[in-house]
């Protein structure tokens, strides 16, 4: 076995090592589901008994519940150190954790024997792409988990993770070889692995946002969102705190991103003698940073906050996505070489 071989190989075992990951976020997530849904059963069976108030002890005493708008139940736990209710981080949630950091592992030993069998850095082609940016989300999930408590994003994260290294291995894989003359320049380990970073961090806030979405609707009483099981989301930070994790997510890649098309420009003048030639991939990854710099002005400027906000970041990650499939697949321009597209 050489080594682009020993290197796919371990990128098989990261993708499968962040399934295993994902289902135990899921099975968590389920388990969270239905404590917290017979939980709040038990509640409301407890303020509805007290019919004199709108708010009532807890079934189990410990704390109180309350019914809001729509008949929304809230339930207030002053004190508790295991989390809302009766629910307690088990062993599906380590165990989610632990693969993640395996796979972490195996993704970057995968990742730089990549780049050893190609000669150069993995981050050339739609395949190396996908690889690189899969990596950054996983690496930015890891680093805000080791800041703060927001191992609920992994269902989202792993779930995104393993579709791309998917696409990856089997739609978007080229065998590892050298370059082009015109990628042969410092610009693509810098261009592009800033490209790869920010792409991942754009995921990660995606992956956010869609909680943020799903939290308040519950918030405010959805009925798509009556069944009981989804009093998981009792569990999970307010709205506009995922709102705000978000926010920042996406401004620090929004400058990354900046710096991207910068970079860009000026390595197109260095290969093809000028700044901006109304390429493909450069007008899209202009449409990716016109639509971040829209959703950043009007969020601290225009004061747009709650779902407006959120739907903004689901839409700047959509054009990130397009401008990496749809773009190289759909609109080839001077960004393909000899069948390898490069991924920004």
């Amino acid at each position: 076995m050489d080594v682009a071989e020993l290197s796919t190989v371990l990128v098989w075992g990261a993708t499968t090592t962040y399934a295993i990951a994902l289902v135990a976020f899921s099975l968590d997530l389920a388990r969270r589901a239905d404590v917290l849904g017979q939980e709040r059963v038990a509640a409301l069976a407890a303020a509805s008994a007290d019919g004199a108030s709108a708010v009532a002890p807890a079934a189990d005493g410990a704390g109180f519940v309350s019914i809001g708008r729509g008949g929304r139940v809230t339930l207030d736990r002053p004190g508790t150190a295991t989390g809302p209710g009766g629910y307690t981080p088990g062993r599906a949630l380590a165990i989610g954790m632990s693969t993640t950091t395996l796979g972490f592992l195996l993704h970057v030993v995968g990742a730089v024997l990549r780049g050893v069998a190609a000669g150069r850095v993995p981050w050339a082609n739609m395949y190396e792409f996908a690889l690189i940016g899969s990596l950054a989300a996983v690496a930015t999930f890891l680093v805000l988990c080791r800041r703060h408590d927001v191992r609920f994003l992994g269902s989202l994260v792993l779930g995104l993770v393993v579709v791309a290294l998917g696409l990856g291995l089997t739609a978007f894989y080229v065998p590892a070889a050298g370059v082009e003359p015109a990628l042969q320049s410092y610009w693509l380990v810098i261009h592009v692995s800033i490209a790869t970073i920010a792409s991942g961090m754009f995921a990660v806030s995606a992956a956010a946002s869609v909680l943020q979405l799903l939290k308040d609707s519950w918030e405010n009483s959805s009925p798509a969102l009556a069944n009981p099981r989804w009093a998981l989301l009792d569990s999970l930070p307010s709205a506009r705190a995922l709102e705000a994790l978000a926010f920042r997510i996406t401004a620090v890649g929004f400058v990354l991103w900046t710096f991207t098309v910068m970079a860009g420009a000026v390595w197109a003048e260095h290969a093809w003698g000028r700044y901006w030639g109304w390429d493909p991939k450069e007008v899209w990854s202009f449409v990716v940073w016109v639509v971040y710099a829209a959703y950043l002005h009007a969020r601290t400027t225009r004061g747009w906050s709650g779902r407006r906000a959120s739907w903004f970041v689901l839409a700047g990650f959509a054009t990130v996505v397009f401008n990496f499939t749809g773009v190289n697949l759909l609109l080839p321009g001077k960004h393909s070489y000899s069948g390898l597209d490069t991924g920004a």
